[in-house]
């Protein structure tokens, strides 16, 4: 059985990765892929990449790695604990370590190694003699025309994620704001122009939608299936988002109309409540109220916000009150958005 070997740090897993593995997958019997970057990137944890390899590549052996992951082994083995080499260690510290890994955590060595570098041919002779046995490199699309990416483009210039990004990468790094808010205060509003600045969709209130298809009518039981419906949409835009999706509403409103129609909540709809937001953004009630013949008063609009800000603080999900006119909204909500892609890294 010929094992092929793919090494890369995958942040994020672009097209050009995964040319590079299908390439490998189509010259082995079996494939062990090999991840692992230390410093890590803001925001393509070890969890996130092992998802997504697991979710293209199940076939394929696959390990992701960290130091903590390093340290788990060590206990569970009774071993001396290794670390990860720092990225800019020399190439044969690289090398011994992915030797170490194939034949100490997987029990095993491999026959090709596959990659798109120069460094190709020196990293299949060091493996060949930490295995004691012959390790081909097969070289594929060194010159980057296939696919012409790299993870440094990527991680620089979100614009780049519909080209290069698979639907399953690309919908993970899609970043969700919520606008949440009473009655009348301009959400709905806010959300379209905001989405139109982004260059972005947006996703409608769906529990409005079927309010007015049933003329004001909902059962007890409606409640939990916008709840269900709306994250449903959202999941479904993700897929045209532009690094962010705008969401006018989330299902934190509906557990809030659940209680003040019906005075319960199904147990499935606070957990779908709980969904978290990368941004939450509650529309202050400084409107003018607007009757437009569904709605009650701007006592209830008060109620709705001071119920919506004890809920996010009781469960400790950061928000951001926006108010003013339009213009000064969605201004306030870019600088905001800018603020957290600098913290949480170009992608997410």
């Amino acid at each position: 059985m010929l094992t092929g070997l793919v090494v890369g740090k995958f942040c994020p897993l672009h097209k050009g990765h995964e040319a590079l593995i299908d390439f490998a997958c189509a010259h082995s019997d079996r494939l062990v892929i090999l991840s692992y970057t230390k410093p890590e990137f803001v925001g393509f944890p070890t969890e996130r990449r092992a998802a997504w390899l697991a979710a293209l590549y199940p076939a394929a052996i696959r390990l992701v790695l960290d130091d903590e992951g390093l340290a788990a082994f060590a206990t569970r083995e009774g071993t001396e604990r290794q670390l990860l080499p720092h990225n800019d260690a020399p190439d044969e510290e690289h090398r011994a370590f992915v030797a170490w890994v194939c034949r100490a955590m997987l029990g095993m060595t491999v026959d090709r190694v596959f990659t798109s570098e120069l460094y190709g041919d020196g990293f299949a002779a060091s493996l060949a003699r930490h295995f004691g046995h012959p390790v081909e490199h097969l070289v594929f699309d060194p010159s980057r025309t296939i696919v012409p990416i790299s993870g440094s483009r990527m991680r620089g210039d979100s614009s780049l994620q519909r080209t290069f990004l698979t639907k399953t990468v690309r919908r993970d790094l899609v970043r969700r704001v919520a606008l949440i808010g009473g009655e009348s205060t301009g959400k709905t509003t806010l959300a379209a122009a905001l989405a139109g600045r982004l260059g972005t969709p947006w996703v409608p209130e769906y529990g409005r939608e079927l309010w007015e298809q049933r003329a004001g009518k909902l059962e007890y039981a409606d409640l939990l299936a916008i709840a269900r419906e709306q994250v449903a949409r959202e999941e479904a835009a993700a897929d045209d988002a532009n690094g962010w999706l705008v969401c006018d509403t989330s299902p934190l409103v509906t557990m809030f109309y659940s209680e003040a129609m019906f005075g319960q909540i199904d147990p499935e709809l606070i957990e779908l409540a709980a969904r978290p937001y990368d941004s939450t953004f509650l529309c202050a009630a400084d409107f003018p109220f607007v009757q437009d013949g569904t709605r009650r008063d701007p006592t209830f609009r008060q109620r709705q916000n001071d119920w919506y800000g004890r809920e996010l603080a009781a469960s400790g999900v950061p928000y951001q009150v926006i108010g003013g006119p339009l213009c000064e909204r969605v201004q306030t909500a870019l600088c905001l958005l800018a603020a957290t892609s600098e913290e949480a890294g170009p992608l997410r």
